[in-house]
């Protein structure tokens, strides 16, 4: 598909579009907004709406657990060269067999602690949930049609103990879900004369609910996803214009840097979950918490090997903004609807952050990183010459 006008015209729009009609049978010309009414329990207080631009890029190749096949994956971003970044990185992978996806687990907690007047009770407490594990499982799960109560994890710190309760929460994302239903085992809890208990708290802020943590980054929060690919040298040089020997290198002292800065080591998931949060109605505030990863580069026979781990990719496919129609839409496009919908949309991600990474990792080790932002990042090119 050719753009001599660069793509920006209402004609390269329109032909976009009837491109992904005749291909997905997904009807992009239907964007309409839905009534205020239909924005109850999304948003308080509405004024209006705002408009974001919708963009796609793909081919995105996947051999995974759920997600087989050939995706487009919609983006919605302000990010000049991110979409195109994404592409790039997706036509690499594509070229060379694809990315494989394995999906490791769905664990979603919710963490209430319980106060007590001294040491002493805290023993008790845990051995009274053990016992009882049965009976809590059953009064959480009256509350969901979908969600299951996997187990009841303890942490005992002082005179409290952090009950890290973990859910499977099917095709939905799930927050409120965990929440209604630990709450329900704390109503329950309350009316059991507990020797010693002063109070407790829905959430103590252990299981990382909207914040970057170690615990998360350990045992998980929502999906967990690993996704690698082996590319070829030649495709390297083709693509990226660098070897694999000298990309291995370059991702060896970015570690360092994330080492000395005590992030997780990766460049910009963050950039990827944003984007398609947002086109497909995730809460973009888990992001926060998603955007945990470790990603690394391997030398397999002077190709390649790259693989990157997401422990923590809190998604679904019903319930929150995933019904209101642009973001429904996206859904389908990626054949995410029914039954396991939500592991493969975790998938999904997965590999197309693996792209992302694959290919802002190229722009820096080519040093073609800035050119590329004063090149598709701004309206106009502009380049400062320092003499010297």
């Amino acid at each position: 598909m050719k753009f001599p006008t660069g793509g920006y015209s209402q004609e390269d729009l329109e032909k976009r579009k009837t491109w992904l009609k005749e291909k997905y049978s997904v009807d992009f010309n239907h964007t309409e907004s839905p009534v205020p009414e239909d924005y109850k329990g999304l948003t308080e207080n509405q004024v209006g709406n705002i408009s974001l631009p919708l963009s796609i890029a793909g081919p995105l190749c996947i051999q995974g657990t759920y997600a087989v096949g050939e995706f487009y994956v919609p983006l919605c971003t302000l990010e000049g060269t991110l979409t195109f970044s994404m592409m790039r990185g997706l036509k690499i992978t594509s070229h060379c067999g694809g990315i494989k996806t394995y999906h490791v687990k769905q664990e979603l907690s919710r963490s209430p602690m319980f106060i007590f007047k001294d040491i002493q009770y805290v023993h008790f407490f845990i051995q009274w949930v053990e016992q009882n594990f049965q009976k809590l499982k059953a009064i959480a799960e009256s509350t969901t049609r979908h969600g299951k109560l996997i187990r009841i994890d303890n942490y005992f710190v002082q005179n409290r103990v952090i009950l890290d309760c973990i859910y499977d929460t099917g095709e939905a994302a799930g927050q409120n879900m965990v929440t209604f239903a630990t709450q329900a085992m704390l109503n329950y809890v309350r009316t059991q004369h507990i020797p010693g208990l002063v109070n407790c708290l829905i959430e103590a802020n252990f299981n990382g609910d909207k914040n970057s943590s170690h615990r998360n980054l350990m045992l998980g929060r929502g999906h967990t996803v690993v996704a690698s690919a082996l590319i070829q040298n030649k495709i390297l040089k083709r693509f990226l214009r660098v070897d694999a020997d000298y990309l291995h290198k370059d991702f060896i002292n970015a570690y360092l840097g994330s080492v000395m800065a005590g992030t997780s080591p990766n460049l910009h998931i963050a950039n990827a979950l944003a984007a398609i949060y947002l086109a497909t109605g995730q809460d973009v505030a888990c992001v926060a918490e998603n955007s945990l990863g470790i990603i690394s580069y391997e030398h397999q026979e002077g190709d390649l090997y790259v693989s990157l781990t997401m422990p923590s990719i809190t998604v679904g496919t019903v319930g929150g903004a995933c019904r209101l129609p642009v973001q429904k839409r996206n859904l389908q496009l990626l054949g995410c609807d029914g039954h396991n919908s939500s592991k493969k949309l975790a998938e999904i991600i997965c590999a197309a952050t693996l792209a992302l990474e694959i290919s802002l990792t190229g722009a820096i080790s080519s040093h073609e990183f800035t050119d590329a932002h004063l090149s598709y990042g701004r309206t106009n090119k502009i380049i400062e010459k320092v003499d010297g």
